[in-house]
């Protein structure tokens, strides 16, 4: 899977560098990659992945970095997307603007408004509180950001064993800003009410963010861009969507809790199984539509055909 080459990079698509200053109170979600070393601890100690993420997050005061105005200099078009992994976190947060600006809208009758992107390193500010690295990509309801340290991807692959090819790397973002919808639809909290087990509000919480992510890859490789003829992504291939399969998978509770203690507890889960999050994911690309991602009404996360 490819951008097409001719896209352009709007310079102001991301921020390099930190977030906002701390404002506190509301819990980052991860759940792409986000969060998967804090999420491991809190599977095998029991504890509660929110909680956990402040307590490991408090970057020292003279850790985090201050954000910079714009889109890293060497991105510039598709080509440059299909070339840099920053790049293309900012030309796929570009996508998910333009597709969920249409869709959000005509689907459910709600403005969109995009996002703020930071890409940073080591450790940043946030709405949400300090971060590090260590958390991977997340999303902060208190400032309307998603962040992105992009060496976790090389860390997705090599520890987790998800593809590393371009469209896994994309479907996190596309989770990410999954989130972001949520919150502008008045569904986020939902998960902080309901933090933990197999049906509770936090795994579907993440199961919808994954479906989200499935109706932007359906439009991606459809929906022109803005003053262009040509689609952000040439058509996707089999591949592509297998790609992005291995990274729901992944990142999936049962194969984090085996890998980690050996065992699976389903009490525990915050993101739901390998299985789920695939077919979620699959569920939205296959439909493109909203309603077939109203985790919150399902009787059986495991299947949601039933829904349509």
């Amino acid at each position: 899977m490819t951008f097409n080459e001719g896209m352009q990079i709007d310079p102001d698509a991301v921020r390099s560098g930190g977030g906002g200053p701390g404002m506190g109170g509301r819990i980052a979600l991860g759940g792409g990659a986000g969060g998967i070393i804090v999420l491991v601890l809190a599977l095998l100690f029991g504890g509660d992945p929110g909680s956990l993420l402040g307590e490991l997050t408090g970057a020292q005061d003279g850790g985090s970095q201050s954000a910079t105005a714009g889109t890293p200099e060497h991105c510039k078009t598709g080509a440059d997307a299909n070339k840099y992994v920053d790049c293309r976190v900012a030309l796929t947060a570009i996508s998910l603007n333009a597709i969920w600006g249409g869709e959000m809208p005509a689907q459910t009758g709600r403005r969109y408004a995009d996002p703020q992107v930071v890409l940073f390193s080591g450790a940043t500010n946030t709405g949400c509180g300090n971060a590090t690295s260590a958390v991977g990509p997340f999303y902060c309801p208190a400032d309307k950001t998603a962040y992105f340290d992009v060496t976790f991807f090389d860390e997705l692959s090599s520890r987790f064993g998800a593809s590393n090819g371009p469209l896994a790397q994309e479907y996190v973002v596309a989770h990410e800003i999954g989130h972001h919808l949520q919150t502008l639809l008045g569904d986020i909290d939902r998960a902080q009410r309901d933090p933990r087990g197999p049906e509770s509000g936090a795994v579907r919480t993440e199961l919808q963010a994954d479906c989200y992510a499935g109706i932007w890859a359906h439009f991606a490789d459809k929906t022109p861009a803005p003053g262009n003829t040509q689609p952000f992504l040439k058509p996707l291939s089999d591949k592509d969507v297998r790609d992005a399969l291995s990274a729901a998978a992944a990142v999936g509770d049962d194969r984090i809790q085996r890998a980690a203690q050996g065992r699976v507890n389903p009490e525990a889960w915050t993101h739901g199984s390998s299985e789920q999050r695939q077919k979620w994911f699959l569920s939205g690309y296959r439909t493109g539509q909203v309603k077939a991602c109203d985790t919150y009404s399902a009787r059986d996360l495991d299947n949601p055909d039933a829904l349509r």
